[in-house]
């Protein structure tokens, strides 16, 4: 809602304050006492394009404040905080703009400098101009689609249709993120074949190294190690070792059986002495052939092949050197290989993952286009019968010769998105045969007006959200008696819990309104300015009589003009 306007040499206008209130408000005057300058400069502080022939004359620059009340749930407070624009949702909304007179203009929201296209985009979601030139909003097809959610109720279909969207969003960027990885991943994939494949030959053991490098070590010492056991082997086998021992124990025996011989008992001293030495002696011999065995069996520890050195120096070297290209210690060479061989199979698994991840993303687009399909339906059901609404609006405003419809045409399936498959436009015949075409092609600025009072009149009735400033420029404009009441008591049904601004040349409408404007110009001469008289009932009273009578107010007119405020 506008609560204030603060224009400042603006073409005609010196100085001007304005606290429009909420309803129906009435902008009436002679032709060119500058009811038109009111509307361009709203549109100077919403944005419009600026030139530097609305500066006063004799003044150094223009500016206008608009000051706007909006709704706790208008889109002007999301707006704000997407651009990061300080504000408080208690305190009123201003927005400032300034025009030099070489053509350079500033603008402002809440005192902080912005863009004039920050303006324009919050004008846009402020207020609506419905004019003899233009009609902000209804003209624009792209605006089509949410007024027909919103009046239509397909909004909780639409959210439907918004989550079954961003569902397959996230499934195809899912899908293509594992189509990136898998594609990148062919050289990897090559790389870890070809290295599975070394490692496979290699085919490396848990420990082998450490135990590689032992055996080195020992057959590096092994020909020392035989020479040393084969002499011993020598010196025990030799003839001469083993032959005296025997020799020594027959000759103890010889000795043994002599005193034996000569009755010489085993008691006696000597006799046992030479026993125990036979028994010593046997024993020694024992012993000597075990000591032998065990060398035999020494040696036989060390009977290996002549090429074992060799062979094992070759593998060791081979696994060291595997073990410096994947720069890890040789023992570790084993779970190298486990973890390429799981890599690989990862890599391996990754066209399963695309496929089902791309099944997932079929799926999530079957979805959407089934909740698209319904939302659909529900837009061509809500077309219809806004359609009814509107052309019921159309014979009391003087288009009875014309049709509307809305056309919901599906897009593109490359061209849906978040709020569907569909492309709805707002769709008008002015003459019984003509093809329907946009809003933008009639021509008549007149019955441009009127046509954007009847489909607002009708979403009007259908729509429980806020509705932003609307203003009609001359929507009467060729009309009178009938028609012009038609368009007034519209107007007056559309205001309600809104705030409509109209000018207007027609008593009836003036008549509808809560307030009236009267637009006059004081002065002479190059001292001609415009000012604006908020009308008290009496006064209003007077100015319809003057609208109905002309110059001359008769005494009749006035009658008529009170009864048609108080019909």
């Amino acid at each position: 809602m506008l609560i204030g306007l603060a224009i400042r040499d603006v073409v005609l206008i010196e100085r001007l304050d304005l606290a429009p209130g909420p309803g129906l408000t009435a902008l009436t005057g002679e032709t060119g006492a500058g009811k038109s300058i009111i509307l361009d400069a709203l549109g100077l502080a919403t944005g419009a394009r600026a030139d530097a022939s609305l500066i006063r004359l004799g003044a150094t620059q223009a500016s206008v404040t608009a000051i706007f009340a909006p709704a706790p749930d208008a889109a002007a407070w999301a707006y704000l905080d997407e651009k990061e624009l300080a504000y408080a949702r208690d305190e009123d909304l201003v927005l400032r703009r300034t025009l030099a007179a070489d053509g350079r203009s500033r603008a402002f929201v809440n005192d902080q400098p912005v863009g004039v296209g920050v303006l324009r985009d919050l004008g846009a979601l402020l207020v609506e101009v419905h004019g003899q030139h233009e009609t902000v909003g209804l003209l624009d097809p792209r605006t089509h689609l949410g007024l027909l959610d919103r009046v239509g109720g397909c909004e909780p279909l639409g959210r439907v249709c918004m989550e079954a969207w961003s569902a397959w969003r996230v499934a195809a960027g899912t899908a293509n993120s594992l189509v990136e990885a898998r594609d990148r991943s062919a050289a990897e994939a090559e790389e870890l074949a070809a290295r599975l494949a070394e490692l496979d030959r290699l085919s490396p053991k848990a420990g082998e190294a450490a135990a590689l490098a032992e055996e080195r070590a020992l057959l590096g010492a092994a020909e020392k190690t035989l020479a040393d056991i084969a002499q011993a082997r020598d010196l025990l086998d030799g003839d001469s070792f083993a032959t005296r021992l025997g020799q020594s124990l027959r000759a103890l025996e010889r000795a043994k059986s002599r005193l034996e011989g000569l009755g010489a008992g085993s008691s006696s001293q000597a006799a046992g002495r030479i026993i125990a030495a036979c028994e010593a002696l046997d024993r020694t011999m024992i012993e000597a052939a075990e000591a032998s065995a065990a060398v035999d069996a020494a040696a036989e520890a060390f009977d290996l092949d002549p090429e074992r050195l060799e062979q094992a120096e070759e593998r060791l070297f081979s696994l060291r050197a595997m073990a410096r290209k994947l720069n890890i210690e040789p023992d570790d060479l084993p779970a190298a290989r486990a973890e390429t061989a799981a890599r690989l199979l990862g890599l391996e698994s990754a066209d399963e993952a695309v496929s089902i991840a791309q099944a997932r993303e079929r799926e999530a687009w079957s979805a959407y286009l089934a909740a698209a399909a319904a939302l659909t339906a529900a837009r061509r059901a809500a077309g219809d019968r806004l359609a009814a609404a509107v052309e019921a609006e159309l014979a009391p405003l003087k288009l009875d010769k014309a049709r509307f419809r809305v056309a919901v045409d599906p897009l593109p399936e490359d061209r849906a998105g978040p709020s569907g498959a569909d492309r709805v436009e707002f769709q008008i015949s002015t003459l019984p045969g003509a093809p329907f075409q946009g809003l933008g092609a009639i021509a008549s600025g007149g019955e441009l007006s009127r046509f954007a009072l009847a489909i607002k009149a009708s979403l009007a009735q259908r729509s429980a959200g806020p509705q932003p400033l609307m203003i009609f420029d001359e929507v009467d404009q060729g009309v009178g008696g009938a028609v012009a009441d038609a368009i007034g008591l519209r107007l007056k049904r559309l205001s309600a819990g809104a705030q409509v601004l109209v000018d207007t040349h027609s008593p009836q409408v003036a008549a509808r309104a809560e307030a009236q404007w009267r637009v006059r110009k004081d002065g002479s001469g190059d001292r001609v300015h415009a000012a604006v008289d908020a009308l008290a009932p009496a006064a209003r009273e007077e100015e319809i009589a003057r609208m109905l009578a002309g110059a001359e107010v008769t005494d009749a007119a006035r009658a008529a003009a009170r009864a048609l405020m108080h019909a």
